[in-house]
């Protein structure tokens, strides 16, 4: 169950409560018919069946949305998070996540969109200030400071370069002796050190750039010629760092600067400038022309905040970024949920022999999204739940569900609480699914030893206890 809840929030970041709740009912719904001697096998391709109805129905209730509508988009990701810590605080969360996808949204060429929201958007979390100074950045930002004092701590239209290579003098990989006889040898050692560095730097310099950025070291020496030569340095940066660095200025990660060319050297950032946040000092690079990456600035309190904070940002941000993929709605308030009972129900009058029951055992199943809500509105579940069915026959009244704050039937529309169409169906395909699994084990033999026998021979054991063996689990 706890992977159940792992695998929705990684897939589309909602409806983890949702799934570990139906799939429990699932398996409550199946035990009567395993008392009953019906076999496994019935009631799961029962099950399977009535999964297929109900995708069909849920794809026939959906709403089309306009991805470019803000609007619309701020209500719809509003309901994601409008029971977490976050919601008292308007629509923060619901702009800084809708900035954020639309901001690291590409095409990938085929009319597709690719939102890599784990790689390209980062949250970065800075204790003190407040809460309304979160945004978003037209850029990224980095914990680093420049690694010589006379280097610039702010340039306005940078040309940047990326490295993976380190600027100082190359280490030995193995062990390695070297003995020297002559003062003079100690000293053209040296000597050459200092040539290899001087000829690493003059080929980055040769390109007049503005800022260099590294993943690895950069020496004293290297630092040297590049203050001297008016370039600002930054060492040991990450390598997904190193990648929202490039996406936001056009830059192309060099793994040895004899290669660099013209067109390796980015020039789409509007401002580079090192700030002190806090206590710590951090690179910021602003104003970018096409910024494909960025980084989510959070100010809060304390840490506890912001770790919470951040955990409802991700689930916002995963809310917006399956409707950009696709863009379809389906109500809430156990509206969907109660229409597709409704529909199974229907559908398995049509069904021969025994696998109609469990059939329609899905369909009472999925009554438990609306049964719960009334239940924690404090409604009357019974008549709740019956008004809900009746206004459902037929088709009738999609959008009708049950205001979680009064217990009320109200137009789901009305008070904008949809949901996005692949996390209502991740849902009810990720809960049957796990019911499935675990009606198709068999049995459990259990291989504990019996404690009461201490370490005596096993002789003296009865025979059944001897012919017992480890964990078994069978599958159909």
């Amino acid at each position: 169950m706890l992977e159940l809840a792992r695998g929705q929030d990684e897939e589309v970041g909602d409806g983890t409560t949702s799934v570990i709740i139906l799939a429990g009912e699932l398996l409550v719904v199946a035990e009567p018919f395993l008392t009953r001697s019906m076999h496994p096998t019935v009631i799961v391709n029962a099950f399977h069946r009535a999964l297929e109805t109900a995708l069909d129905i849920a794809d026939k209730m959906a709403i089309r949305i306009d991805t470019s509508n803000k609007i619309a988009m701020r209500d719809l990701i509003r309901s994601c998070i409008g029971t977490k810590f976050s919601s008292r605080y308007g629509d923060l969360i619901c702009d800084l996540a809708l900035e954020a996808v639309t901001r690291v949204a590409t095409d990938d060429g085929s009319g597709r969109k690719d939102i890599d929201i784990k790689r390209y958007a980062k949250v970065e979390k800075i204790p003190g200030g407040e809460l309304e100074d979160c945004k978003v950045l037209d850029g990224v930002m980095v914990e680093k400071d420049v690694t010589h004092p006379r280097m610039r701590k702010r340039i306005e239209n940078p040309r940047i370069i990326l490295l993976d290579c380190p600027l100082e003098y190359k280490k030995a990989e193995s062990a390695m002796n070297l003995e020297i006889t002559k003062e003079e040898d100690f000293e053209a050692i040296l000597k050459k050190e200092e040539q290899y560095i001087e000829k690493i730097c003059g080929e980055i310099i040769a390109l007049k750039p503005d800022l260099v950025i590294t993943e690895k070291g950069v020496s004293d020496l290297a630092s040297h010629y590049f203050a001297k030569a008016g370039v600002t340095a930054i060492r040991r940066i990450r390598k997904t760092d190193n990648l929202r660095v490039g996406r936001v200025c056009g830059a192309t990660i060099v793994t040895r600067p004899e290669e660099l060319q013209e067109s390796d050297v980015g020039t789409g950032c509007g401002l580079f400038e090192i700030r002190k946040v806090g206590e710590e000092y951090f690179m910021f690079l602003e104003k970018c022309k096409d910024p494909k990456a960025c980084t989510i600035i959070l100010r809060g309190g304390s840490r506890d905040i912001l770790m919470e904070f951040e955990r409802n940002l991700q689930d916002a941000m995963q809310v917006a970024r399956m409707v950009v993929f696709e863009p379809k709605l389906l109500p809430g308030g156990g509206a969907t949920e109660m229409a597709i009972s409704v529909g199974l129900a229907e559908k398995a009058k049509t069904l021969e022999g025994v696998e109609q029951w469990p059939f329609r055992a899905v369909g009472q199943a999925l009554e438990v999204i609306p049964r719960t809500l009334a239940q924690n509105a404090g409604a009357d579940v019974v008549r709740t739940l019956t008004e809900l069915r009746a206004s459902k026959l037929g088709g009738k009244n999609p959008l009708l569900g049950i205001d979680g704050n009064t217990g009320k039937l109200v137009d789901m529309s009305s008070i904008g609480v949809l949901d996005p169409f692949a996390v209502r169906t991740q849902v009810i395909k990720a809960s049957v699914e796990a019911a499935c699994l675990l009606l198709r084990i068999d049995d459990i033999l259990s291989g504990m030893k019996n404690k009461k026998y201490g370490n005596e021979d096993n002789s003296r054991k009865p025979a059944e206890e001897q012919d017992e063996g480890g964990p078994v689990v069978g599958e159909d």
